[in-house]
């Protein structure tokens, strides 16, 4: 069977370490250690650069080692598709699924999206992983053309086996 292509947004490194958020974090080690090569996983230089504004210089060199040691893989963004991406983050935000202030959101899922990922990995509950954030959406890629069906989920989904 074909792996399952995830997308993980910014928050899931960032949870390796989150000494403040013991349970998510055990689950996103977990889900690093145990399950990533059971998926095709992917992040953008996008994800890179949220790390890379991290103010804490020893946080920002941590994130720098995990994506090495985890070998994750950067999806090359073509030039043709950036502005498809961000036309696309845009009809989330004027649609009201994703507030203005957090563009940042709309572009992880927009490239998802337009890449034809089957999940996009986040611990971001508020504006990403959650079903009504997940149908709204689906019902816009749809509207859109983009007719694969996008699950935004949370690590505690993907290590079941």
């Amino acid at each position: 069977m074909k792996k399952l292509k995830i997308y993980l947004d910014t928050s899931i490194i960032s949870f390796l370490y989150a000494d403040d958020s013991p349970d998510y974090k055990k689950a996103t080690i977990d889900f690093f250690d145990n399950y990533l090569d059971k998926y095709d996983v992917y992040i953008t230089e996008f994800v890179i650069a949220e790390l890379d504004n991290t103010k804490d210089e020893i946080l920002k060199d941590k994130f720098r080692i995990a994506v090495k040691k985890y070998n994750l893989k950067i999806l090359n963004i073509d030039e043709e598709n950036k502005e498809s991406i961000i036309q696309l983050a845009k009809k989330y935000i004027s649609n009201k699924i994703i507030p203005e202030s957090k563009f940042d959101d709309a572009l992880h899922i927009a490239i998802c999206s337009i890449y034809d990922f089957d999940i996009l990995l986040s611990w971001n509950f508020k504006h990403i992983a959650n079903i009504k954030k997940q149908i709204q959406i689906n019902i816009i890629n749809m509207q859109e053309s983009f007719l694969k069906e996008l699950y935004l989920v949370n690590p505690l989904e993907v290590i079941y086996e």
